[in-house]
């Protein structure tokens, strides 16, 4: 598409000389601006794209992907139904649940609200966000009517350590003679977890199901069966399947999309609007590539004209300015690409570097509800963005050159 003679002159107007410096710096910023831009983009998509898997891990690793709940009261019969909904293929695992909001209350006072959750030694070992993440006792001892497991966050809100009790206090209580008393019950600490999401190490504690049964008052009962499925984006096949293996039940289910149907919209439309907005940073750059490129087609005039005269065609002009213009695109677009994939592949190290330079902690857990600085490149939006930039970058050019090629050489000699 450009002959020799073409890229030579291209690349001899890309090297300014004395008196053409101001030229050279506009495009310098050109390129840095669409470098930092598509820098930014990549870094931006990548830490939101890594929010959202890690908490999506995090919440599906402790919710199950679906929830099986009676459509009146709590289900009955809970270890058959679970059974016939293992026996699905396609579901690794299926165990009943007892759960409810209560308030726990430490050794040197205090209160918090939180959620306690009745469950199998087997369901529990299924839930590796919890099984995996043990910092203290161990879940071997979850068993009785008087055990409890606390997440990390709750442990030192209170000051409590393996060993220690814990109060758990039940706000709609039971009914007496002289009305309704709170029902208040202490267990004893045997295991403390640290999922890494502070939301759930600050309020959740598991229970025996047995215990957790006494505690809310369902004897013999479940409050729901948490389901885990092979590939949670495909889960539809297997509700109606459950459905279908009991027809007889009232049943509520639910997946991990409409239990979680806000959060999953609030992260789709701020994705888009941040792409949208830092969009806009590539932009600007690309408006000052056409200013310089104007910049220096006025002030090759002459040379233009000279070479009109030499015998190069008009589409000769076009190509060398645009190839002036596509090749600042092209360099700052690699040189972001290169700075956005090292930024995401280091940054938890970048953030603990500039923590330590600042004194100041960057990334609250009890703020964000992750412990770390995710990132997950993905590819096809890295793609995307270079293209991107790409085009923007040649759309830039396309005026200017133009121009170029429209110079009369008669004129542009006699002006001179």
């Amino acid at each position: 598409m450009f002959n020799a003679f073409e890229r030579k002159v291209a690349a001899r107007y890309l090297r300014a000389r004395r008196g053409e410096r101001f030229v050279s710096v506009i495009a310098i910023f050109s390129l840095v601006g669409i470098a930092l831009g598509v820098a930014t983009l990549i870094i931006v998509m990548s830490v939101m794209n890594g929010f959202r898997q890690e908490l999506l891990s995090q919440i599906l690793g402790l919710n199950g992907d679906i929830g099986v709940y009676s459509a009146g009261p709590p289900l009955t019969g809970y270890d058959d139904i679970s059974a016939k909904i293992r026996a699905i293929p396609g579901v690794t695992a299926a165990f009943p649940v007892v759960q409810g909001e209560v308030l726990f209350s430490g050794p040197r006072g205090g209160t918090a609200g939180g959620i306690a959750r009745g469950i199998t030694p087997e369901g529990l070992a299924a839930l590796p966000t919890v099984a995996s993440h043990i910092i203290a006792g161990s879940l071997s001892d979850l068993t009785g009517d008087g055990t409890i497991a606390i997440g990390g966050g709750l442990a030192n809100q209170f000051g409590i350590t393996v060993g220690q009790s814990i109060t758990l206090i039940m706000p709609q209580g039971r009914a007496t003679i002289i009305g309704t008393i709170p029902s208040i019950q202490s267990f004893r600490v045997v295991a403390i977890f640290q999922t890494g999401m502070q939301q759930y190490d600050s309020s959740f504690v598991f229970l025996p199901l047995g215990a957790a049964q006494t505690l809310f008052q369902h004897p013999g009962a479940a409050t729901q069966i948490q389901v885990f499925v092979q590939d949670p984006d495909h889960d539809s096949a297997i509700k109606q399947a459950i459905v279908n293996a009991l027809p007889k039940l009232p049943l509520n289910i639910q997946d991990w999309r409409q239990n979680n149907d806000s959060f999953l919209a609030a992260v789709t439309v701020e994705g888009n609007v941040m792409f949208l907005i830092l969009t806009l940073i590539i932009i600007v750059a690309a408006f000052n590539v056409i200013s310089s490129l104007i910049m220096m087609v006025k002030d090759k005039a002459r040379d233009i004209a000279i070479l009109r005269t030499m015998g190069a065609t008009s589409g000769a002009i076009l190509r060398i300015f645009l190839m002036c213009g596509a090749s600042v695109g092209t360099l700052g677009t690699l040189i972001g690409f290169g700075i956005g994939v090292v930024f995401c592949a280091y940054i938890e190290q970048i953030k603990e570097f500039v923590s330590k330079i600042t004194g100041t902690p960057l990334f609250d857990p009890t703020v964000y509800y992750l412990e770390s600085l995710p990132a997950k490149l993905d590819w096809h939006q890295v793609t995307e963005v270079i293209l991107m930039s790409f085009a923007l970058s040649i759309l830039a050019t396309i005026y200017p050159s133009w121009r170029a090629a429209r110079i009369d050489p008669i004129e542009a000699l006699r002006s001179e």
